[in-house]
């Protein structure tokens, strides 16, 4: 077992407070990123995991036992930074068995896991350089494999893929979803890119302003957004936000009101008020063009990506809206479109949402 279970975490530096009383459940096995803007205090719940920081108050338990007071090197875990933190002089095999030799391992031992991590890693043939020989995505697996190594209960992850380059950084993505599908270990991956949480995670973890804003599967957080800020957030391009006025409420639905257009029939769980202010969400993706559609746009930019074009428009009240259409787009700036989003893709938010930290709210 290798569960981990965050009861009322709350960090503070001096009279600052970072984390905000955080409660968290990780399962055996699971594969969880936290994903937020910068400053929203995921490294920092990172590093109270490791040992590296102390909580301020709360509970840290690792398969059920309180680990608070336990120094990082007796919590069983393995840490992956951003740096890749590599001993310059020493060669790959001595970078991956160091640790092991400081624990006094037997040497048949160190050999095993060595070549069990470098096989895994295909930097096998790469024992014998030092990190100066080595490519970017080569020192990272380099770390990633001292980590394996050290067979940890959980590995944690601080934005290890930052300092490569894009197609490398999607490949590493690949390699780690792998890694995780052989060993099987509880991993804990800390990113403010919401496609590496997207395309990773069994289960993503929102953080804004030290307080978890929601928890769930990546297709809970993209279909069923419990607030404003995790529908901008996840999601690429990012969700098109309209302002609305509530005209009406019959059971649940929302008859919404929107400048220059005709008023949205919306299903919604929502409690809502008429008069009260909210926002219309529409994903890029889920807008295509109809002749008869609700959302008149004026295009001024496009993207051609070759297999997606970006439309970029605007509404009558001058909102901007994202377009994602499928292949090469006709479209030219200066044109008229009207678009649509079928009914069960249109989100509803409170306009009025706190920008302070919020409780937690899972799927």
């Amino acid at each position: 077992m290798a569960s981990l279970k965050l009861e009322k975490v709350v960090k503070e530096f001096g009279p600052v407070r970072i984390i905000h009383g955080v409660d968290l459940d990780i399962a055996h096995g699971e594969f969880v990123v936290f994903v937020g803007p910068s400053g929203c205090g995921k490294s920092t719940l990172l590093r109270i995991i490791a040992g590296l920081e102390p909580a301020t108050s709360g509970d840290i338990l690792i398969d059920g036992q309180r680990v608070n007071e336990r120094p990082a090197a007796d919590r069983g875990l393995a840490m992956v930074f951003q740096s890749y933190a590599l001993y310059p002089h020493m060669s790959v095999y001595q970078n991956l068995s160091f640790g092991l030799e400081n624990a006094r391992m037997p040497r048949p031992e160190i050999e095993a896991r060595v070549m069990r991590a470098a096989t895994m890693l295909q930097i096998d043939k790469l024992l014998a350089r030092k990190p100066r020989q080595l490519s970017g995505g080569q020192r990272q697996r380099v770390a990633i494999g001292r980590a394996i190594t050290r067979e940890p209960k959980i590995f944690l992850f601080d934005e290890p893929l930052s300092n490569l380059d894009a197609e490398l950084r999607v490949q590493m993505r690949v390699e780690l979803s792998k890694l995780h599908d052989e060993i099987g270990n509880t991993m804990i991956y800390v990113t403010h890119d919401q496609v590496e949480a997207m395309t990773m995670a069994d289960k993503i973890v929102v953080l804004r302003g030290g307080m978890v804003e929601q928890v769930g599967t990546p297709l809970d957080l993209y279909n069923k957004p419990a607030s404003k800020f995790v529908a901008g957030f996840i999601g690429s391009p990012r969700m098109n936000f309209v302002p609305g006025r509530v005209l009406e409420m019959a059971g649940k639905t929302a008859t919404v009101g929107v400048d220059g257009i005709e008023p949205l029939q919306i299903e919604t769980e929502l409690s809502l008020a008429r008069g009260e202010s909210v926002s219309v969400g529409l994903r890029p993706e889920h807008l295509i063009s109809h002749r008869d559609g609700a959302f008149p746009i004026v295009v001024e930019v496009v993207e051609q990506l070759g297999g997606v074009s970006y439309v970029h428009g605007r509404l009558p009240s001058g909102e901007r809206m994202v377009i994602a259409e499928p292949g090469q787009s006709l479209l030219r700036p200066g044109a008229s479109v009207r678009v649509e989003a079928p009914a069960n893709s249109i989100h509803l938010f409170k306009e009025d949402e706190a920008a302070e930290p919020r409780p937690a709210l899972h799927s």
